[in-house]
């Protein structure tokens, strides 16, 4: 999944996200309303957050944090961020992730 972001010491906090993050992980979803993709990524990371100790799942709609969705340079939902415990961005990636790339990206997180 995805490509290691530039910025390695980029971090979000439960300001940026306005939810807590993860004990170990956090797996942010850009989406906005009409976006077909985003449903499947939603159930996907839900999915995945349910089957891992300590990480959490949080849904940003981007048209409503668009100084966030500047700020990180993202141009199309779904985009996925991978944060670890600390909120810094570990992986990045845009377009509906496979389950077994999620994973393998929380590996890199936690």
């Amino acid at each position: 999944m995805g490509e290691t972001d530039p910025g390695t010491e980029r971090r979000l906090d439960e300001t940026d996200l306005g939810a807590e993050l993860g004990e170990r992980a956090t797996l942010v979803q850009f989406s906005t309303a009409f976006c077909q993709p985003c449903r499947a990524t939603r159930r996907t990371l839900a999915d995945v957050a349910a089957m891992v100790d300590g990480v959490v799942h949080v849904e940003v709609d981007a048209e409503e944090r668009l100084a966030l969705v500047r700020r990180l340079g993202i141009v199309r939902t779904p985009t996925v961020l991978v944060l670890d415990a600390g909120g810094r961005i570990v992986t990045r990636a845009s377009g509906a992730p496979r389950r077994a790339d999620v994973i393998a990206a929380l590996g890199r997180a936690v």
